[in-house]
């Protein structure tokens, strides 16, 4: 599964037709979309944006898709479980897959009360994922204990969870629980510092594989088939992450505008105005990566 990035025009407006070729080019490498996510700006969009994203990846992938249960609230705010319920509804409705996006309220609670939050949104949900996001992302991620997580893969609804914390060890750990305790649920690295995570069993929902989903594909099948290619494919992948995923986080996004804009995907580098942009030197550090995914082309 792929996140896909919202493109941007110069003016600040969003590039709709570039937004329908990469939710094209996402399945055409057999990966499912993933929109209204961190990748998506979810965060900086409003409803009506959200339900604008919803409708246009409708209408390329029929229900092909996962999208972020967002609910815009601020520090302080209580868990709002009607207002989650309602973004679920909207996304269930289309066809998609809600993935339950943190927020200050629901983030506020404790383990026990987070796996019951869960709970409560799968009485009125039959099919959804979980995200344990960390707060290098975001300001309210959080990152929750096993105990938590073994009380999240007891809901039978909640079919896998989005693992964002970029450590090797707590997905690990989340892996081993998985093995012993329900071993269809999905565990979905979101470590875009280890892309390799899928060699020891989990799958996948990067943002990183926003940038090239296509070369994702061939690596996946380079894996499957025992191709030794696959390593030095990955190995250069992984440095793309490495690059883009460094601090400022949040700034990944910018770089994949760089990305797409230089392999001739969208029209243009630009960003959400209030997402953090890169440096211009990214560009040829970019460029390079670039020219050398080709070979593998």
């Amino acid at each position: 599964m792929s996140a896909v990035l919202l493109p941007f025009g110069v003016g600040g407006a969003i590039d709709w037709h570039a937004f329908d070729g990469l939710l094209e080019s996402t399945l055409q490498a057999g990966l499912t979309p993933a929109v209204n996510m961190d990748t998506g700006y979810v965060q900086l969009l409003d409803e009506a944006t959200r339900l604008r994203v919803l409708d246009a990846t409708t209408a390329v992938c029929g229900g092909d898709f996962l999208a972020g249960a967002q609910v815009a609230d601020g520090p302080g705010a209580k868990w709002a479980a009607d207002r989650y319920c309602a973004a679920m509804e909207m996304i269930a409705t289309r066809g998609g897959t809600p993935v339950v996006f943190p927020s200050y309220g629901l983030c506020s609670l404790d383990g026990d009360d987070w796996a019951g939050a869960h709970s409560e949104l799968a009485r009125s949900s039959d099919r959804f994922v979980g995200f344990e996001l960390g707060d290098m992302f975001v300001p309210y991620g959080r990152i929750y204990d096993l105990d938590a997580y073994a009380a999240l893969m007891d809901i039978p609804q909640c079919v896998g969870a989005k693992h964002s914390s970029l450590s090797r060890q707590l997905e690990w750990e989340r892996l081993a629980l998985r093995d012993e305790r329900r071993s269809d649920f999905w565990v979905l690295t979101g470590n875009d510092l280890a892309i390799d995570m899928i060699m020891y069993g989990s799958d996948y929902l990067l943002g990183l594989s926003a940038f090239a989903p296509e070369h994702f594909s061939i690596r996946d099948k380079m894996w499957e088939a025992g191709d030794p290619r696959f390593y030095e494919l990955n190995d250069l992948l992984q440095y793309l992450g490495c690059f883009a995923f460094r601090d400022p986080v949040p700034a990944y996004k910018h770089d994949a505008a760089i990305f797409l804009h230089l392999r001739g995907r969208i029209a243009s580098p630009a960003t959400h105005p209030a997402s953090p942009e890169r440096p211009g030197s990214d560009r040829d550090v970019l460029a390079e990566i670039a020219r050398r995914l080709e070979t593998f082309s």
